[in-house]
């Protein structure tokens, strides 16, 4: 990572490795909060001069620390300040909307020395679709900056008629405050000698009051046992392999950043920097990721959903009712109209996804009441899938683009070049994609269960039919006889389109193969062609727009991944499952901090090393839940709250001789067990178990 990035709640600061936002960097560095860049500048001096990068972590999303020096200084009169004379600890997290940043001197010189240190500062204001270069609009402008004491403000009135302001204080009498920004302290040290300043940063929008920030300690302390609720309350696992521990303590850590409340409970997000709020797709992924770990999150995630679900049709925004968002944001193109995304509603999977995770959730937990909350929003989605979805009444979900300023594909794959023809040409909307034709099924299949509980046994049998009709089109429609796999898609004219990638990979998830079939998906996504050692690619090699170093066209992304290997534990290849997870394991410690990245490129590993992408979201919603979706299908396990049973199924990895998980929350209780290695194979012990359900053993 290039850059540094701590996040809480709605509230997401970027900065280079130095902890500055200089002016103009092209990563778009700032404060952010609601779109918006609240703090455009932010550059630390010692006596007017940048001081030396010593160390630079970023291994917490949620507080950072950077350790810098003073370069040497003197003039014609003499030594100003020798050469690494202070220590410079620049310390920051952000607590209850607030970014607090504390600046600690120290002085190694052997003698007593007196020094400034200026933080200069300004507020832009600008809309992070303007920043990404994605759009232009009109825009508001600034009011000018107002020094009051141990403060100040920045303001802005946006084109929106809304006022944004950041109220910038300190806790230390300053030397000097300007009102172009720069602040400034003189400290005087002797030997070993330290003292420090902390700044309060806080982003003001509209009418809301100023509040004046809790003091530092208290503020970290809130802090820090929010974090320790969230590892008391989320599954704890131990293996003798390590870098599955560490792959599985960093995504469980990045998560929990990643968690935002817009008032229905906590959600993912899907990921920093420019990702930072409520995704239909993403969210609703990394909470099937998460259900082994943390339930909650999925319910937050589907009222979340719920609140948002289209009400009337509305092409600019693709709009429709029933269907699941894909993206909102809060900005001022936003808030004047000059973009569609007040939700935007451009995606064609997470309507059916929305449901599935309704129906996982209730395995996992056993709370049918929540179906009493959200019984019109699931009958409104069931309704979009089979009139808005199915455009032509051929049974298949398709998607076309409606908005002048929306997303041509619609799927997870979204990129313009996505929907590849084998002879190049790139397939026209109306598509049917292969797997969200599964997550139907899936979806339809779930739902009937849930309404066979509720009594609603007429509902129950119309689904049930309609899955069975899908079922056997589906199979005529999309398998490919001569390449023994399925089409990625049919396009406008009903065409197979016929290139191999992943996406069918989907399918074994949902129960809409058959046995013969799943074979030969399973075996073409772990053939060399698509299966790179490292994980399964995008996009097999040697398709025509295959292309390692594509976005969507031979990439390997690690949600993606996790959502076959789910499929391959569930329909009881285990073996095929732990040598993805294995190729992902490698491939992770290949980047920063052994994290798995939102994607990296599809070469194979006689390179020797995974390749990164470009540009990759670190950390990134999906790819964080991953890690725990191999622990899911190391040990097989998938409860179903119909029959009150889990399946458990442990099969270790080769590297692997133990692994022990502990309070798994299932039913009404949690589940605790070890599986450990021995001669005659893998013995699972169950330690707890208080769930309600019974435990079946393969």
């Amino acid at each position: 990572m290039d850059y540094r990035v701590i996040k809480e709640n709605d509230l997401f600061l970027l900065t280079d490795k130095q902890g500055d936002i200089p002016v103009g960097h092209p990563y778009g560095l700032g404060l952010y909060t609601k779109d918006t860049r609240f703090l455009s500048k932010l550059n630390l001096y010692i006596n007017g001069e940048k001081p030396i990068l010593l160390s630079s972590d970023a291994d917490e999303n949620y507080m950072a620390k950077i350790l810098l020096t003073n370069p040497h200084m003197e003039n014609h009169d003499g030594l100003i300040l020798w050469r690494e004379s202070v220590e410079i600890e620049r310390s920051r997290f952000i607590s209850d909307d607030v970014l607090y940043e504390t600046i600690k001197v120290k002085n190694y010189f052997p003698k007593q020395v007196s020094f400034e240190i200026t933080l200069e500062m300004d507020a832009d204001f600008k809309d992070m679709f303007i920043i990404r270069g994605f759009q232009k609009g009109k825009v508001g402008s600034r009011t000018g900056q107002e020094i009051n004491g141990n403060s100040l403000t920045f303001g802005y009135v946006g084109s929106d008629n809304i006022t944004r302001k950041t109220v910038v204080s300190w806790d230390k009498t300053a030397k000097a405050a300007e009102a172009d920004g720069r602040v400034t302290f003189s400290f005087t040290l002797g030997h070993e000698e330290e003292d420090s300043v902390t700044f309060f940063i806080q982003p003001h929008i509209g009418n809301a009051s100023y509040r004046k920030p809790v003091p530092v300690n208290t503020a970290l302390g809130q802090l820090q046992d929010s974090y320790d609720r969230w590892a008391r309350e989320t599954t704890t696992v131990k293996t003798d392999y390590s870098p599955l521990q560490t792959l599985v303590q960093r995504g469980i850590d990045d998560l929990r950043v990643l968690l935002t409340d817009v008032g229905f409970g906590p959600f993912p997000v899907a990921g920093l920097p420019w990702f930072g709020v409520p995704f239909g797709r993403d969210s609703i992924i990394a909470a099937l990721q998460m259900l082994a770990f943390n339930p909650q999150i999925a319910k937050g995630t589907i009222l979340t959903m719920a609140n948002y679900q289209g009400k009337k049709l509305d092409p600019w925004r693709d709009e429709q009712p029933g269907k699941i968002m894909h993206e909102i944001r809060y900005g001022e193109l936003a808030s004047t109209g000059q973009i569609p995304f007040t939700p935007y509603y451009g995606t064609i999977d997470a309507t059916p996804l929305f449901l599935i995770l309704v129906k996982e959730y209730v395995n996992w937990t056993g709370d049918y009441e929540i179906l009493e909350d959200i019984e019109s929003n699931i009958e409104s989605a069931l309704k979009w899938i089979d009139s808005f979805g199915d455009r032509d009444g051929d049974l298949f979900v398709e998607y076309h683009q409606e908005s002048s300023k929306g997303i041509a594909n619609q799927g997870w794959k979204d990129s313009g070049d996505s929907i590849v023809h084998r002879n190049g040409h790139y397939a026209k909307s109306p598509i049917a994609l292969s797997e969200v034709q599964g997550y139907v099924y899936q979806a339809k299949a779930g739902i009937a269960d849930l309404y066979d509980h509720l009594g609603k046994t007429e509902k129950a049998e119309k689904l049930r039919a309609d899955t069975q009709k899908l079922k056997d089109k589906f199979n005529d429609s999309f398998w490919m006889e001569d390449r023994e796999f399925y089409a990625i898609a049919l396009d406008a004219e009903k065409k197979q389109v016929g290139t191999i990638t992943s996406n069918p990979g989907h399918l074994l998830y949902s129960g809409i193969l058959n046995e013969e079939r799943a074979n030969a998906v399973s075996n073409m996504l772990l053939s060399p062609k698509m299966f790179s050692g490292y994980g399964i690619r995008t996009m097999g090699e040697g398709e025509a727009g295959y292309n390692p170093m594509s976005y969507h066209d031979g990439s390997i992304w690690p949600h993606d991944n996790s959502l076959i290997l789910l499929g391959l534990s569930k329909t009881g290849r285990q073996d095929k499952a732990n040598q993805v997870i294995g190729g992902l394991i490698k491939a992770s410690g290949f980047f920063e901090y052994n994290r798995l990245p939102e994607l990296f490129c599809g070469y194979g590993d006689s390179l020797g090393k995974a390749v990164k992408y470009p540009v990759a979201c670190s950390p990134q919603a999906w790819a964080a839940g991953t890690p725990l979706v191999f622990i899911q299908t190391i040990l097989g396990l998938f409860p179903d709250c119909a029959t009150r049973e889990m399946r458990i199924s442990p099969l270790l990895l080769p590297e692997m001789n133990e692994l022990s998980v502990y309070n798994i929350r299932i039913g009404e209780g949690i589940l605790s067990l070890e599986a450990v290695r021995t001669n005659d194979g893998v013995k699972a012990t169950i330690i707890e178990n208080t769930t309600g359900y019974a435990i079946i053993q393969n």
